[in-house]
């Protein structure tokens, strides 16, 4: 494959020639939690921010300490400035969020919201969002200055995703601005398909989730999904095999991943999570990535891993592999770094991490749950 298609390598720009680390794009919602309880009879909600692409960019700025902003949009109301104080709680920079004018009651723009259950044993996790014309939603390819951003300030790595080229009919467009500058100032791309059914049907469905997608995975160095995603985003199946991680489903997974890289000769890591979902609160756990230059490599298979809240872990996953392939330029390192850390992510509540640095290289090594003293 490598012969007949040769890729170069991964080369993220210098660190010292660059503002940022990495930028993310994408919406940021309000989450609002009832923790133990149901979102249908609770009568209180715990307040978190996050979204999927915007999740990566706090993952690697809190836990891994890299420099990140995120690039979005709030209407300009008292939901939006919580959001605000959110995101600078995980020291994201803020510079280009874009404030749209409240007309008082959210007719015209609004900012998003998204109640999430986090289900137990046989119960399983339940999102609702309530995101329609929203500030983000409506962000239009013209309303940033991608050179400036890219190249007068410098950018080592842009992250965005599928969940927000599904959230309106210009997104893919901005998503797309935002990725043609990014190329030409020599930016690595990182693409999370994170297929959502609720968000495509009202827009043509999987039909459109695929021509979006397929036409933005042009631009794409790293490309990152689950088995769902893969197949409804871009049109490769794994076949069935059990419902257990087993050689053979790792294989089914080494050959799907093959027809992709086939497919898209110009991806440089194509990278998935594997997750068996056992209950709501135990799943096995693990991941698998391929590059041209490496072949493929398998993170540490974690059978029976115990979740306090599931929401978020893909998102922590990313984050963990693109600090390793930024820090280190190492695939079998990164993927272990984002199987650890999406682990470590998914025993806090909320969307985004809570762990440590330290606690996911304790992972990384070996370590284990004992008592730190």
């Amino acid at each position: 494959m490598s012969e007949a298609h040769p890729v170069t390598p991964l080369r993220p720009r210098a660190a010292q020639q660059c503002r940022y680390d990495l930028v993310s794009l994408g919406e940021v919602m309000l989450r609002l939690d009832p923790g133990e309880g149901r979102v249908r009879t609770t009568r209180t909600f715990r307040a978190w921010e996050g979204g999927g692409e915007y999740n990566v960019a706090r993952g690697l700025r809190r836990c891994f300490g890299l420099r990140t902003a995120v690039v979005t949009a709030f209407a300009d109301n008292e939901v939006g400035r919580l959001l605000e104080d959110l995101i600078l709680q995980g020291g994201v920079d803020t510079s280009f969020v874009r404030w749209m004018p409240y007309d008082g009651i959210g007719r015209s723009v609004r900012n998003g919201l998204n109640f999430t259950e986090r289900g137990f044993g046989v119960r399983g996790a339940v999102g609702t969002s309530d995101r329609g014309h929203t500030a983000a939603s409506q962000l239009r390819p013209d309303d940033v200055d991608w050179d400036h951003l890219f190249g007068t300030l410098g950018v080592r790595w842009l992250h965005t995703g599928g969940i927000y080229a599904a959230l309106s009919r210009t997104t893919p467009d901005t998503i797309e601005a935002a990725m043609a500058a990014a190329r030409r100032h020599g930016t690595v791309i990182s693409y999370d398909l994170n297929y959502r059914p609720s968000l495509w049907k009202a827009v043509g469905g999987q039909a459109r989730a695929q021509e979006v997608n397929r036409r933005l995975a042009g631009y794409v160095d790293v490309m990152i999904g689950n088995e769902e995603d893969f197949t409804a985003s871009l049109g490769f199946a794994v076949p069935d095999t059990d419902d257990s991680l087993t050689e053979l489903e790792v294989a089914n997974f080494q050959r799907m991943i093959t027809e992709v890289s086939r497919a898209y000769p110009h991806f440089k890591v194509v990278a998935t999570t594997l997750r068996t979902v056992r209950t709501a609160t135990v799943n096995d756990w693990g991941a698998i990535a391929w590059s041209s230059a490496t072949g493929f490599v398998t993170a540490t298979h974690r059978p029976g891993l115990e979740i306090m809240d599931r929401v978020g872990g893909g998102d922590s996953f990313a984050s963990g592999l693109l600090y390793g392939l930024l820090e280190f330029g190492d695939l079998a390192l990164a993927v272990e770094y984002g199987a650890a850390h999406g682990a470590l992510a998914m025993t806090t509540p909320g969307d985004t991490s809570m762990a440590s640095r330290k606690e996911v290289e304790s992972l990384v090594a070996g370590g284990g749950a004992r008592v730190q003293r």
